[in-house]
């Protein structure tokens, strides 16, 4: 037998082989067809009470604009959607996910990550004009406004410049606080006080002019988006379809 032959055999599958690749192309494509209809019966099936919760300003700007399509999915779900930035929630009130912001220390619960978002130092330019800020020190001589649930003075909030140095916040000096990030914004824009500010909150004001990023050389660590759910063994359908839904909307 010569060469060619040889080559010709080796190349054209032999019908075992045919009959092989078609079982398993056979399989393969059942499959594909019982995910597919277990997938159309979900949304059906899923039932229930839903209980999650976010913080005011995030949900309503992220998270309810979402709700019409995933309602319109799971017509037979029943949600309960409240506004906490409390972790404690999640146990006490016997939520099936949270969506929370912002780098968490390590818990009990399952977090997922879904994305992330800057965060700013920002100011009025009425309030700089007393209170003018050069470089890092002089964050330490201006009133500032805090969030309530959150240590500013955490080893985490340190500036970065693009060199990769490091430098920590001074010393500040917190005068104002408030628990909400709304209510903390509109005091910033009230010219009482500098604040770090999630940018998705104050990228208008700053395009505006009504803010000014104070030190835009240097940059403060990334923010997570989170889910966080119990930890059990057995994830409800009620919950899981509901994570996957976000995970979906939010990787967009």
């Amino acid at each position: 037998m010569s060469v060619c032959s040889y080559v010709i055999r080796a190349i054209l599958p032999s019908p075992r082989r045919v009959s092989i690749f078609y079982d398993d192309f056979k399989r393969i494509q059942l499959e594909i067809e019982e995910a597919f209809e277990r997938s159309q019966n979900l949304a059906t099936n899923v039932t229930g009470l839903l209980r999650f919760s976010s913080t005011n300003e995030f949900g309503q700007r992220y998270i309810l604009p979402l709700l019409p399509e995933f309602c319109r999915l799971y017509p037979k779900l029943r949600l309960q959607y409240s506004f906490n930035s409390s972790l404690d929630d999640l146990v006490t009130e016997k939520l099936d996910l949270a969506i929370r912001l912002g780098n968490l220390k390590s818990s009990s619960l399952k977090i997922r990550k879904i994305g992330e978002y800057q965060i700013y130092i920002v100011a009025t330019p009425e309030l700089l004009k007393h209170y003018p800020v050069k470089g890092i020190n002089d964050l330490a001589q201006i009133p500032w406004i805090t969030h309530s649930l959150l240590n500013w003075q955490d080893t985490q909030y340190v500036l970065k410049n693009t060199l990769g140095e490091k430098y920590p916040l001074p010393i500040i000096k917190s005068q104002y606080e408030s628990n909400s990030a709304a209510v903390i914004q509109q005091m910033v824009l009230a010219s009482l006080g500098v604040a770090i500010c999630p940018d998705w909150l104050v990228n208008d004001d700053i395009n505006a002019g009504r803010l000014i990023r104070l030190l835009p050389e240097f940059y403060l660590p990334s923010q997570n988006i989170q889910l966080l759910y119990p930890n059990s063994t057995t994830l409800p359908a009620k919950t899981r379809v509901f994570i996957d839904y976000l995970v979906e909307k939010f990787s967009l």
